[in-house]
């Protein structure tokens, strides 16, 4: 039987110690351009992984991500940026990395193997819960028991992995298999394993904040103002959306209490009352609570 494809070696002609600089380097970008181009085979997975993420948080779910190593720091990067982009109370995301999230440089390899560990996250989930396990190999011990345990806790799993008929793939009500390509660097699948997991949860979450309508034409409508910048984002988002003066805007988001939704719907014309009441009759779906507004300012 062949190696997986993570752990398959290139050729010596594609060897990155047998190339220049520049030939090696360039070696590696063509290596993460064929992991990202991986994904549009398995686009339908990937909506129906959102869908679940989205109907997770409609619901009282909460969305954990399981994984180790460069798989989990993948997992990381996208589950702590779903609160300040998307608005998502970071209670409703757990963030399960073997061994812990590093706050240095040490992570060591062994934790990966620990189902103890995992058996611990097993009995902490919840009915609804969505358990987003991830391995390149698709067969981390880690991962997999988490989502071989899922079931009978009444959660939900996407698993994304890079090799086909691996246990945790197998564990999944969503199977994701990144067909990546033999690492530039064999084995390292911080590289192009990695560069594809990221993607692929980057789809699969900013999908789901569409589905949410957390998205208005390409804008962050339901984003966290916590910092001098982000403030002055919302200000822009919501005077682009009402078509108004930044001023006004800014004045819609303090009645809004910092809210860019209700705020957008303030600055078009609505009672702080009204708006809230549009979202909540609208799913929080900003475009059909603006086209009732507009609806009802043109029959008054």
């Amino acid at each position: 039987m062949g190696l997986p494809r993570t752990e398959q070696v290139t050729t010596e002609a594609e060897a990155l110690d047998r190339l220049t600089g520049p030939a090696a380097l360039s070696r590696m970008i063509d290596v993460q351009r064929a992991a990202i181009e991986s994904l549009r085979t398995v686009l339908p997975e990937i909506e129906a992984a959102a869908a679940l993420m989205a109907e997770t948080l409609r619901g009282e779910g909460r969305l954990v991500y399981a994984a180790a190593g460069s798989s989990a720091l993948m997992a990381l990067a996208d589950a702590a940026e779903l609160p300040g982009t998307f608005g998502i109370a970071q209670q409703r995301i757990v963030i399960r990395m073997a061994g812990g999230v590093p706050t240095d440089a040490a992570m060591p390899g062994d934790t990966e193997d620990d189902t103890k560990a995992a058996q611990a996250v097993i009995a902490e989930l919840r009915p609804d819960d969505l358990v987003i396990a991830l391995s390149a190999s698709g067969s981390t011990p880690y991962p997999t028991a988490i989502a071989q345990g899922a079931p009978a806790r009444g959660a939900r799993v996407v698993a994304i992995a890079c090799n086909p008929g691996t246990p945790l793939l197998a564990a999944a009500d969503v199977a994701i298999c990144l067909a990546t390509p033999p690492e530039a660097l064999a084995g390292s699948t911080r590289m192009g394993a990695g560069t594809a997991q990221k993607a692929a949860l980057n789809l699969i979450s900013t999908r789901a904040g569409v589905l949410l309508g957390h998205v208005h034409d390409g804008m962050m409508v339901n984003l966290v103002a916590d910092n001098a910048k982000l403030r002055g984002r919302a200000a822009g988002i919501v005077a682009r959306v009402a078509k108004v003066e930044v001023q006004t805007a800014a004045r819609a988001l303090d009645l809004a209490q910092g809210a860019v939704k209700p705020a957008c719907l303030i600055a078009a014309g609505a009672t702080p009352e009204t708006a809230r009441a549009l979202l909540e009759r609208h799913a929080d779906h900003l475009r059909p609570a603006l086209a009732e507004l507009h609806d009802t300012q043109q029959d008054a």
